[in-house]
């Protein structure tokens, strides 16, 4: 038998991967109606199941069980590029296939929160269950050769690929097996063998001899450069004790037997002396061979052919061509010829594989919708912005004129104007000052909430930093772990750039609550009866009949027109917010073509060519209404100077519940806006905090492993490997926490989307600057959308009540 040497698979460990991918795929996917969560949702499960069938069923090294962990590989493959990946916090853990580290100064295993940690592993293993499953195919048949030609050459191709990924996946001292010198021998061990299996076809099919020379040859040079890589210093200690004599035993069986085969040309071409040296050499090479191991059996029967050969040709040549013996190391070096290559993975590894989350949509473009959703918002915002200024100009105008009030004629017994009982209406149907109270009664609470997540999610962080400080001090040099300062610096920046959000939120509760004290009176007034209103109302009695008097029944025309604008404003502004954009198909394209997706001028020239008539009309909107306002003060100078003003105590009174009129409107739609801009930074928060939940479980996963390290060292005295830091960290630019003077915006005001993508760094530099959620403007003059689907909401969303310390409990859960 050849006895080919089989890799080790990797021990993997059981992880928890359903709650962690869940809250991932809801937070990146926010829109997702019930039956689109519930596929999702199914999808994880079926992965984890997944994970456990390829992972352990590799053990019974059969062909069916490389089916499986190659279609757990390629879900992974397809999965990364629908995640950030950088936001998925599992503590994958694998233990070192070869299981020796601690004895040679390196770890029996690692545990890294990657998904590309786990695809190395899990390609690891897929390297070593084909190279297990080639070496115990029958040798005899056709079909087994094929297969353990085609798997042997697939392993040295993975063992390559593994060279180039490791680095990038691991960003600290690997364990032994993924040190690239131990990829390195692994896969030239794996190219050797499956040159060998075509030195065996070749003998079995009775090819000519020179062919199968050449082949040994070959296959005997590859086994000298196997023999080189697995004595390195790095790794000569990691293999089992029989490897090396194997590679040995088997190097110089196969110049024995490339000696022999070209014998056998030497014979064939009656050159009797060569046929002699080679044959000595091939006894010589066959008796160090048996020498090295006897576990290379099929060499042994050579070691008796090339004997008998030996004697024959030298007994010919006595007798018959007395020819000299040349010296070996003159004659010629055998030709070689190398029918093997390193076959790199396929992609997809498995021929069925289907992709079980193929309706999750690609990471690049979900960032890409996010992107064109907000500079639509942005489009949009601008003209509704100019139609609200536009329209606080023209309130501000006739609320100086105390129009239309002024002009009215009451018709009712209470004798008020009937545009002034209109307003008390709407304020009554709406709830009235009560409705206020109650909504501005409601921030304090929610703010407290926030604060409490926030100061829970900071005391995690502090909580996970003085351990480390702590262990470190304790143990000295010894305690090698990147330092927690080093790794959660973004972490703690966002904690900043959250507090300071939330105290522009306290600055916004104190500029509503101010401008409702401030017309606290005109609120009341307005939330009254009609009774009870003109009871606190003077006289509006005039001393002139308006009916008949030209400017007034001309300012009569102009308030309709007024009316006019504002039913068309507000059908604009409606229009404006219906506004949708569905680039995904364009997207997809785009991304499914070049990989990348240019998303910004690509949405940029689809929301010019779409807004650009609603643009128009709200263009020749503000225009007529500078004529319109030039028309009323004309015509307002004349309506005095034919009337004469009314009372002062009954214009200033109307002008002031005009203004609280106005006023409630605007609060209602504020209180509305920062009750949702609260809930919304919640949902940020929660979701911030799950992040720092998994880093600091993660931390502790990796905190226990070391410290079972360290025992175990300490005990034998040896020195620890240092962790390095990571190749690249994760830079986040810092949040702008700037306001314009001239927009007095104690919310924050523009859409920003969560999540975003976070710096492409290490397993740990993962977090992100917070996003702002959308909030609303005391002073009107930017449009809040109902809908905030830029929004992130966290999968399995706590009750709130929960809070503080909804984490203290979730850390008391036995994890696995």
């Amino acid at each position: 038998m050849p006895n080919f040497i089989s890799v080790p698979l990797k021990k993997p460990y059981d992880v928890e991967i359903v709650r962690p991918l869940k809250n991932l795929i809801k937070s990146l996917n926010n829109n997702l109606g019930p039956e689109k969560l519930a596929h999702f949702e199914n999808a994880v499960e079926k992965l984890n199941v997944l994970r456990k069938t390829a992972v352990w069923k590799s053990y019974e090294k059969q062909e069916s069980s490389l089916e499986s962990i190659y279609g757990y590989y390629d879900q992974l493959s397809a999965l990364e590029t629908k995640i950030v990946v950088q936001d998925l916090q599992i503590p994958f853990k694998w233990k070192d296939a070869f299981d020796k580290g601690s004895i040679f100064g390196g770890r029996t295993s690692m545990t890294i929160s990657s998904m590309a940690y786990e695809k190395v592993c899990v390609m690891f293993n897929i390297a070593a269950l084909q190279s297990a499953i080639a070496s115990t195919q029958n040798f005899q048949s056709d079909e087994g050769l094929k297969l353990a030609a085609k798997l042997f050459q697939q392993s040295a191709g993975a063992f390559e690929f593994l060279k180039n990924m490791v680095p990038a996946a691991i960003a600290q001292t690997p364990t032994s097996d993924m040190n690239p010198d131990t990829l390195a021998a692994l896969g030239s061990i794996m190219l050797a063998q499956s040159q060998e299996v075509f030195v065996l076809k070749a003998i079995k099919d009775n090819m000519k001899d020179l062919v199968i020379a050449k082949l040994c040859c070959q296959c005997e040079s590859l086994y000298a450069d196997v023999l080189r890589l697995i004595q390195k210093e790095s790794v000569r200690n990691l293999w089992d004790k029989d490897w090396i004599p194997i590679i040995a035993a088997k190097q110089a069986g196969l110049n024995g037997l490339t000696m022999y085969y070209h014998s056998l040309v030497s014979k064939s071409n009656k050159a009797i002396g060569e046929e002699i040296a080679k044959l000595q050499k091939a006894v010589e090479l066959f008796k160090v061979s048996g020498s090295k191991t006897e576990k290379v059996l099929y060499l042994e029967e050579y070691l008796a052919k090339a004997e008998k050969n030996l004697t024959e040709a030298k007994k010919d040549n006595d007798f018959i061509y007395n020819e000299i013996i040349p010296d070996i190391n003159t004659l010629p070096a055998p030709p070689k010829a190398l029918v093997v290559k390193v076959l790199a993975p396929t992609d997809p590894l498995s021929a069925s594989f289907e992709d079980i989350f193929d309706e999750l949509v690609p990471v690049l473009v979900n960032q890409a919708l996010s992107t064109s959703e907000n500079i639509k918002n942005e489009f949009v915002s601008n003209e509704i912005i100019k139609i609200r200024e536009a329209t606080q100009m023209l309130n501000s105008i006739l609320l100086s004129l105390n129009l239309p009030a002024a002009i009215e004629t009451s018709d009712n017994t209470s004798n008020l104007p009937p545009s002034l009982l209109e307003k008390s209406k709407i304020v009554r149907a709406n709830g009235g000052i009560a409705t206020l109270k109650n909504m501005i009664n409601e921030l304090p609470e929610l703010l407290k909430r926030n604060r409490d997540i926030l100061n829970e999610t900071a005391s995690m962080l502090l909580s996970e930093s003085e351990s480390d400080e702590q262990l470190k001090a304790k143990f000295g040099d010894k305690w090698t772990r990147i330092p927690s300062a080093k790794l959660t610096q973004t972490f703690k920046e966002n904690l900043e750039a959250y507090k300071k959000i939330i105290d522009n939120a306290i600055t916004a509760d104190k500029t509503v609550q101010s401008k409702f004290e401030s017309n606290l009176n005109g609120l009341e007034m307005l939330s009254l009866t009609e009774e009870e209103l003109a009871k606190k109302l003077p006289s509006c009695e005039t001393s002139k009949d308006l009916t008949n008097l030209n400017s007034a029944n001309e300012l009569r025309k102009l308030m309709d027109d007024v009316k006019t604008l504002r039913e068309e404003r507000d059908a604009l502004e409606s229009e404006l917010k219906s506004v949708s954009i569905d680039m995904k198909k364009q997207f997809l394209s785009a991304f499914s073509t070049t990989g990348t997706i240019d998303s910004a001028s690509m949405t940029v020239a689809e929301i010019e060519k779409l807004l650009a008539p609603l643009k128009e009309r709200v263009k020749k909107n503000v225009a007529l209404q500078e004529s319109i306002i030039s028309n009323i003060q004309q015509t307002h100078s004349q309506f005095v100077s034919d009337v004469g003003l009314t009372s002062q105590s009954v214009e200033s009174m109307q002008t002031q519940l005009a203004a609280a009129f106005d006023l409630f409107s605007e609060l209602q739609s504020n209180l509305r806006d920062g009750i949702k801009f609260y809930n919304d930074l919640t949902h940020l928060l929660v979701t911030f905090q799950s992040k720092v939940s998994d880093f600091c479980y993660a931390r502790k996963t990796e905190k226990e492993e070391l410290l079972r390290d360290l025992t175990q060292h300490a005990s034998k005295e040896v020195p620890l490997v240092t962790a390095q830091m990571p190749r690249e960290q994760s830079t986040a630019p810092a949040l702008d926490q700037t306001t314009s003077a001239s927009t007095t915006v104690p919310y924050p005001m523009q859409p920003q989307g969560m999540p975003l993508p976070y710096g492409y760094g290490t397993q740990y530099t993962n977090s992100m600057p917070p996003p702002m959620p959308q909030g609303f403007n005391p002073y009107a003059t930017l449009p809040y959308p109902g809908v905030y689907q830029n929004i992130a909401q966290p999968f399995g969303f706590p009750n709130y009540g929960t809070y503080p310390g909804a984490y203290n409990n979730q850390n008391n859960i036995q994890r696995p």
